[in-house]
């Protein structure tokens, strides 16, 4: 067997989809600071931490049960760690049983340093993690995400941080979370054959491929749009308006899937796209949320 290094550990955790856990806490501090909020930045970083540390845990133990399942193999598109014969499936399970542990331990000092509230929190967010592949497997996987890295992660960051919920942090998880979702969406939409040779069945399955693909496209626009609707009813600052610097690249991800859904080749690497785009999006939205707190 190859000598694996850090590396090849440290990729086979897929680190390009780390946004999708980061990006919803950094909109959701930059959000509670831009409504003068009594910030506990140690907590801050620490809550942040935490959450890509309870991503990687759950990337591996869907990686284990993707291989187990057949749904990933020497054909797929998906994570290789295992398919490329560079991890046996036993380690990739033993290093997600491993990260496991330490989600749980930064968790529970999250807790001892706050309250209840982040135990239940918690607890709520690592039973989407392990049904994850069962959900996905049965068309209810883009639901456990858009619950597990949206709305989970920015009331739980809300209360870690403050010490108490502002419900309204929702305001800024759906469009977030619905870019997120894109992530998995686009890649089940690329990958329908190989997860209909495993017997799954994704919610892009279930959809056909050109309602999936106009449904990948409703989450890459409708963000924007849902944004812009929250400026102009006053729930969110203007500043936030320049959010639509980002409407380039988004309608770049939906024209992609619109109009390539048949061609495996033209969305093969749409999944990665996709998190770009969510980096990105977050990126500017935490500037403008956090620019608004100086100027308006």
């Amino acid at each position: 067997m190859k000598k694996r290094t850090i590396k090849d550990w440290f990729i086979a955790t897929r680190p390009w989809s780390f946004p999708a856990s980061a990006m919803p806490i950094i909109v959701s501090i930059a959000y509670l600071f831009s409504k003068n909020a009594d910030i506990n930045w140690y907590l801050a970083v620490w809550t942040l931490i935490g959450m890509v540390l309870f991503h990687i845990t759950g990337n591996l133990w869907s990686d284990y049960f993707d291989f187990k399942k057949k749904v990933d193999d020497t054909d797929t598109f998906g994570a290789t760690s295992i398919t490329s014969g560079l991890f046996q499936a036993n380690e990739i399970r033993n290093f997600a049983i491993a990260m496991l542990v330490v989600s749980v331990l930064s968790g529970l000092g999250i807790l001892y340093c706050t309250g209840l509230p982040i135990l239940w929190i918690g607890m709520a967010g690592a039973v989407c993690m392990l049904l994850y592949p069962f959900l996905k497997y049965n068309a209810l996987g883009d639901l456990d995400i858009l619950i597990t890295f949206a709305f989970l992660p920015t009331i739980g960051t809300s209360y870690a941080i403050t010490g108490a919920i502002d419900w309204s942090v929702l305001y800024i998880a759906l469009p977030v979370g619905l870019i997120t979702d894109g992530i998995l969406h686009a890649n089940n939409t690329r990958d329908m054959a190989t997860d209909k040779r495993a017997g799954i069945v994704t919610m892009a399955m279930s959809m056909g491929k050109k309602s999936a693909a106009w449904l990948y496209g409703f989450e890459m626009t409708f963000p924007c749009i849902w944004l812009g609707a929250l400026v102009v009813g006053g729930y969110l600052p203007w500043p936030v308006l320049f959010i639509a610097l980002t409407i380039p690249m988004s309608a770049k991800c939906a024209k992609i899937m619109i109009n390539g859904y048949d061609d495996i080749n033209a969305i093969a690497m749409l999944d990665m796209r996709t998190a770009q785009l969510q980096m990105v999006f977050s990126l500017v939205l935490s500037v403008c949320l956090v620019v608004s707190k100086f100027i308006v």
